[in-house]
């Protein structure tokens, strides 16, 4: 290099900030994702070589693209696909629609779901990916054009053994239907395990819409179980009533449980004696949003979490409980329903008050292992009943549960951790048997 000299690039990049690796999807979240791993990957002493390599997503694709608005005019969004490990099996990771959606954001997602997979002992990889924007100012026929030109625009990358991806935040089977058609589109023939979550009659399966919930639900039956606990007179609060949280919501009210809170992004509702979810389910489906519901007293969307509960349920989005928040919570226990909802600060003062956090790798892992058994479904051409679907996640959940248990006694450490070093494991001794090529 001294022979050879810079080759005068001094001067193009001065005044340049230098990157290091991976610094393009540099964002809070990433942040999050990594600080996890990091404290898991020095509890099982993870050799230099392999963190380097799960420490960053290893593909990245941003692509800008042009669709119509109903009246004629033309927009630009951007939209992204993030591929963290290539050694496991297929990549595996929803796609949402957000105004938040980064390639950061994808970013901390994919590290996530790698996690999750290799936790619940599914062949993936993790991925994630979207399209930044406001759904709720979309009309139909603008979702269907962004959704399909999206597929599109991210078709080298896909396939049915290479990337399967489904729903997220905002997207659901509807939003499926038209990525299957569209990738079905290109290739000439009906491709169904291209996507997973879509509707049953086009290759979707039983169970898939409340898996997520349902198996969250299961993680907190399991826990309470271990500790001698019955869910019969917990009072809950859930930050979130859409695909999970409503779930949640309403398969603890039925076990028995008081649900005491709950919030959307419009707003929070509170009653101590527990709320009357038909009624809620009525004002929204006929308001759309929780906001002016009379099941009870109205509160901020944000408070919620600081109402006194036994159990507390993210459900919503990331980065919700924080170091300015974690000393107002009122709960005994923590369930993470949704992706990255505690920050890393958060967590040691949650730790220092004694308050279990169990994390989302493991408690909203359900979604995407009933999305193997779509894909599994779809590859062998044979339905399974729901009660199949619903038997299968049980036992899976209960078996990862018994996993991270495992880990805690081994590593003497706390839930999240133990978990992320239990999928660390996994995915390391993947890297290890297949090496480095070339």
């Amino acid at each position: 290099m001294e022979r050879r000299g810079s080759g005068g690039w001094e001067s193009v990049l001065d005044g340049e900030r230098a990157l290091s690796p991976g610094a393009e999807w540099d964002s809070e979240l990433h942040r999050t994702a990594v600080s996890q791993f990091d404290r898991a990957a020095d509890l099982v002493e993870l050799e230099p070589e392999i963190r380097t390599q799960l420490r960053q997503p290893r593909r990245a694709l941003v692509v800008n693209f042009p669709v119509h608005r109903d009246d004629g005019e033309l927009v630009t969004l951007t939209g992204y696909r993030v591929q963290h490990v290539l050694t496991m099996g297929p990549m595996k990771g929803g796609i949402r629609f957000g105004p938040a959606v980064s390639l950061g954001e994808c970013a901390a997602l994919a590290i996530w779901m790698t996690f999750k997979c290799a936790l619940l002992g599914l062949p993936f990889g993790g991925a994630k990916g979207g399209v930044r924007l406001d759904p709720n100012r979309l009309s139909r026929d603008e979702m269907e054009r962004v959704m399909r030109r999206y597929a599109s625009e991210i078709f080298s990358l896909i396939g049915p053994d290479r990337d399967i991806p489904a729903p997220d935040m905002a997207t659901g089977e509807r939003e499926m239907a038209w990525f299957m058609d569209t990738y079905s589109q290109q290739v000439g023939h009906p491709v169904p395990e291209i996507v997973t979550g879509k509707p049953v009659v086009l290759g979707g399966t039983k169970g898939r819409d409340s898996a997520t919930g349902l198996g969250a639900v299961f993680c907190i039956e399991e826990i309470l179980r271990g500790k001698g606990e019955p869910i019969e007179g917990k009072r809950v609060v859930i930050q979130g009533i859409g695909k999970v949280g409503g779930v949640v919501a309403h398969e603890l009210a039925e076990r028995g449980a008081r649900i005491v809170g709950i919030s959307d992004v419009s707003a929070g509702l509170h009653n101590r004696d527990g709320l009357d979810l038909e009624l809620v389910s009525e004002w929204v489906s006929e308001h759309r949003f929780l906001r002016g519901c009379p099941a009870g007293e109205a509160t901020e969307r944000d408070t919620i979490l600081e109402i006194p509960c036994d159990i507390l349920v993210p459900a919503a989005l990331e980065r919700q409980i924080t170091a300015d928040n974690a000393r107002e919570l009122d709960c005994s226990i923590i369930f993470e329903a949704a992706n990255g909802p505690t920050t890393p600060e958060a967590d040691r003062i949650l730790e220092q008050r004694g308050i279990d956090v169990i994390p989302d790798v493991l408690v909203n892992s359900g979604g995407v292992t009933v999305s193997y058994y779509e894909w599994v479904q779809d590859q062998q051409k044979y339905s399974w009943t729901r009660e199949d679907v619903v038997q299968r996640l049980r036992r899976q959940m209960a078996e990862a549960l018994g996993r991270v248990v495992e880990g805690r006694e081994r590593y003497e450490s706390d839930w999240r951790t133990a978990a992320q070093a239990v999928a660390i494991q996994r995915v390391a001794e993947t890297a290890r048997l297949r090496t480095v090529y070339p």
